[in-house]
């Protein structure tokens, strides 16, 4: 059975531009600072060729991978290539320039905290065990590790940076437990939890890019609440928020995991039902509808029969892009004061 990788929870795209710049930073300290090694304790003929290689083909690497293209995908196997590609470039200057003994030895923390902050817990110990073995050929060629002089000065060297990693991967989870906090609150409606209208966008665009680009059908629905001011008129605006999220459990109730809802405001929903033309929708409508009507929104000791409208739009008959087209039925029907509305006006 094949071994599988397991990074930390997938980075999104967002993050892995962020990382990827932070990380592009970082591998310029390093450079600097193996320069100004360089230029400060003036290494004779052979170390000084020797670094001045090194750097040339890191600098190479560096721009190739941020600002050449050379790769393009942003990803985690990228990452992870360039903590490899790091820990190669130290590795070959503290041969030149001490060993384990070399005052840049400390460059491999640098090494450690890009992987604790990207890759995960699993990596970055990884990550440790291979630094460790750099030690010991740096180091220790030929001397037994299971003495205790030996094995204590590795130990004494891996321990910093074991409590870096351990320290930084722990720092990591808490802002983006913290990020992803933030981010739910901006794009989820407070009172019901389904998306508000600014995510509905990202995600109704991305639909639609979609479905035009495979030829692919997707359907809109327009979900209007008939009693929400009645309620809040006779009965409060608590027993309304009741009713707004109970018409959201109904919805939720007969959709799909990749069907999207979203409160479109008031008393209004937006639903995007991807890979469903017109006909299909007007299945999930009923169904929607017949659920709500079921469920009566008990308060005080009343039931309130409950009763929606819904407007049924579909790509590609009722529109074929996002401009202001609309079709010469939807117009008609706005006309007519129906509760439809045109798929094109949905997608910002």
């Amino acid at each position: 059975m094949p071994t599988k990788i397991i990074f930390q929870p997938a980075l999104t795209a967002e993050e892995l531009r962020g990382f990827s710049r932070t990380v592009a930073e970082i591998e310029w300290l390093l450079l600097i600072l193996v320069l100004l090694y360089q230029l400060a304790a003036s290494p004779d003929e052979i170390t000084s060729a020797a670094l001045a290689m090194a750097m040339f083909f890191f600098s190479a690497f560096v721009l190739s991978f941020h600002y050449a293209n050379f790769y393009r995908q942003e990803n985690q196997w990228k990452l992870v290539i360039e903590t490899l590609v790091m820990t190669v470039f130290i590795t070959w200057v503290l041969l030149y320039t001490g060993g384990a003994t070399s005052p840049l030895n400390d460059l491999y923390i640098l090494v450690v905290i890009v992987s604790a902050l990207t890759l995960g817990k699993l990596i970055t110990l990884l990550q440790l065990v291979l630094i460790a073995g750099c030690y010991i050929w740096l180091g220790y060629p030929q001397r037994n590790l299971l003495l205790l002089p030996f094995g204590t000065a590795l130990v004494a060297q891996i321990t910093p940076m074991l409590l870096v990693a351990y320290i930084t991967t722990m720092l990591s989870a808490d802002i983006r437990r913290a990020y992803g906090h933030m981010k739910l609150l901006s794009e989820t409606d407070e009172l019901t939890g389904v998306l508000n209208m600014r995510a509905f966008g990202a995600v109704a665009e991305r639909i639609f890019r979609q479905a035009e680009r495979y030829a692919r059908p997707f359907s809109v629905l327009m979900i209007d609440s008939d009693h929400l001011k009645s309620v809040n008129d006779t009965l409060g605006h608590e027993a309304g928020n009741r009713l707004l999220k109970l018409t959201v459990q109904c919805i939720q109730s007969q959709l799909r995991q990749t069907d999207v809802v979203a409160r479109y405001g008031g008393d209004e929903f937006v639903v995007v039902l991807p890979e469903t033309p017109s006909n299909g929708a007007v299945g999930v409508a009923e169904r929607i509808r017949k659920s709500i009507e079921s469920s009566p929104l008990t308060t005080r000791d009343k039931k309130v029969a409950l009763t929606v409208s819904i407007g049924i739009a579909g790509y590609p008959n009722q529109g074929h892009d996002r401009g202001a087209r609309r079709s010469r039925d939807v117009r008609e029907q706005e006309r007519r004061q129906e509760p439809y509305h045109a798929l094109l006006r949905l997608i910002p």
